[in-house]
């Protein structure tokens, strides 16, 4: 049974991880989210009680 030989499976396992491990992360890090989150700044809103009518 051929399948069951690990020598070229393994060489194709390892050079597969090899690739997702390091050439994708950096592809996919290099690109810039169209909507970068803008600071929120520390002061504070006043918020106000509201009664109710009854």
């Amino acid at each position: 049974m051929p399948q069951l030989d690990p020598g070229p499976w393994f060489l194709i396992l390892m050079f597969t991880w090899l690739i997702f491990l390091t050439i994708i992360p950096t592809k996919i890090l290099n690109h810039v989210s169209p909507n970068e989150p803008t600071p929120v700044s520390a002061e504070k809103h006043k918020t106000e009680t509201w009664d109710w009518p009854w």
